[in-house]
């Protein structure tokens, strides 16, 4: 009998909190967090913001792997090889919804990941030097119509840069694109009229927008961002086409087991409705947007068929 009431007692906890015991007895061990992006960058502010603060909840540390390089590549291989159920994929999804596009041959197996949690939206913008006569998108697109080959453009490599090249085909322009292995340094030449047009982070562009040294003519998201409540959207200015969101969420194995996938993004979630870490983030330039695996998975593949329609329009048939 006291063995039939303790079961029952445990069986009426699990039900109350809702989560099975295989979610509460995880993580046994430091989590790691592996990032395709290098330190400084919002992913990793965002990363050791909100990893503090799942530390303090889990009990356990919360250790942040840096992996930049090879176009999101390496961290992507690095967290696929590992095989660690404690490890987890902090990424932006335009570091690969692009890849099956931009690879002779896939150098992973996309279905080895699932997403997780919605966490962030960088806010990207549009920008032009002040010293130029644009004042929206429909200015640019039509100097570049009138002018092809006259202007020069840098942008954030992988998915913007391939959708950009699929607008720019679509719409007839011949804009140039100048490589920068450093964005910080693409905004200064920016700036300074080296280049006259970049779409980045706005975090990278503010500094200059603030001088009054760059316009920024619209942002890519589908929404206004608060923060910028007077800067319209690419859609809004009659391109949707270049409508794209910076999404940031977490990435788990695929054989990680759904209640512990669902602990993780109840965590995640609660700590990103924190009224502190919601203005820090808000202070970096990024839209905190938390959502559940659902909606992170349904905001995935509206980006991965942009990445397709993209790649239909330049002709390139997707890698396997």
């Amino acid at each position: 009998m006291k063995r039939l009431i303790r079961a029952a007692a445990i069986f009426a906890a699990l039900t109350l909190t809702g989560i099975p015991s295989q979610a509460q007895n995880w993580p046994q061990r430091p989590v790691k967090l592996i990032l395709p992006l290098g330190p400084g960058s919002g992913v990793d502010i965002t990363a050791r913001l909100v990893g503090e603060r799942l530390a303090a909840k889990w009990g356990q540390s919360v250790v942040i792997e840096n992996r930049p390089g090879g176009d999101g590549v390496v961290a992507l291989t690095s967290f696929i090889g590992g095989r660690d159920d404690h490890s987890l994929l902090m990424s932006p999804t335009s570091s690969f919804t692009h890849h099956p596009w931009t690879h002779d041959k896939m150098p992973y197996d996309a279905k080895e990941f699932v997403p997780i949690v919605r966490m962030t939206n960088t806010i990207v913008g549009v920008a032009v030097p002040a010293t130029l006569p644009f004042n929206t998108v429909g200015d640019l697109v039509n100097h570049a119509k009138a002018n092809p080959g006259q202007l020069n453009w840098a942008t954030i490599t992988g998915f913007f840069d391939f959708v950009f090249d699929g607008f720019q085909k679509k719409a007839g322009l011949q804009i140039a694109k100048v490589p920068y292995r450093n964005t910080v340094q693409a905004a200064t030449d920016l700036a300074e009229g080296r280049i006259q047009l970049m779409m980045s982070a706005y975090a990278i562009l503010r500094p200059h927008v603030q001088s009054g040294k760059l316009k920024l003519l619209a942002i890519t998201a589908a929404e206004r961002a608060s923060m910028l409540p007077d800067v319209p959207t690419t859609k809004e200015a009659d391109f949707p086409d270049i409508t794209i969101e910076g999404l940031v969420g977490i990435f788990g194995l695929r054989d990680m087991p759904a209640p512990v996938r669902e602990r993780i993004a109840a965590d995640v979630i609660a700590v990103l409705k924190d009224p502190v870490i919601l203005e820090r983030l808000t202070a970096t330039g990024q839209v905190v947007n938390p959502g559940t695996p659902a909606q992170f998975s349904a905001a995935i593949d509206k980006q991965k068929a942009q990445a397709t329609e993209a790649g239909n329009i330049l002709g390139i048939k997707p890698a396997t």
